[in-house]
């Protein structure tokens, strides 16, 4: 089975990479999110076994049927390649109201994007929706 591979700190999931991973499977595609094992931090304030249950919130489904596997990989600095590698690199844009969600905002506790997580502000609306339906 091929994967579309998605690499993010998640700090925290929002409606932003719901939507990105949504757009990869509606395009009939399968998603492998690389969560980068980042130490906590002001800015990274999510464990990864905490990231790993805010993807299981809204893409459980997906998950158990094989359509998005999640998995930890060390704090990638970059992506490197050589030459004709079998795949390809390609940015997705969604739109500018999706773009410009923050999860700095998020982090900030900007009420119109959060829940709560085990008493951490984060994102939940099952990955449908308008953010502040969230």
């Amino acid at each position: 089975m091929k994967y579309s591979f998605v690499i993010g700190r998640f700090q925290s999931l929002h409606a932003g990479h719901i939507k990105l991973i949504r757009t990869i499977l509606d395009e009939g595609k399968n998603v492998c999110v690389a969560l980068k094992d980042t130490e906590l931090d002001e800015n990274n304030p999510y464990s990864t076994s905490e990231r790993i249950r805010m993807f299981e919130d809204v893409f459980l489904e997906e998950i158990i049927d094989g359509r998005v596997h999640v998995m930890i990989v060390p704090d990638i600095d970059e992506v490197c390649y050589g030459r004709k590698v079998g795949w390809g690199i390609r940015q997705i844009h969604l739109d500018p109201a999706t773009e410009s969600i923050s999860g700095t905002k998020i982090r900030k506790k900007d009420k119109k994007y959060i829940r709560t997580f085990n008493g951490v502000p984060y994102l939940s609306n099952n990955g449908k929706g308008d953010r502040n339906n969230g």
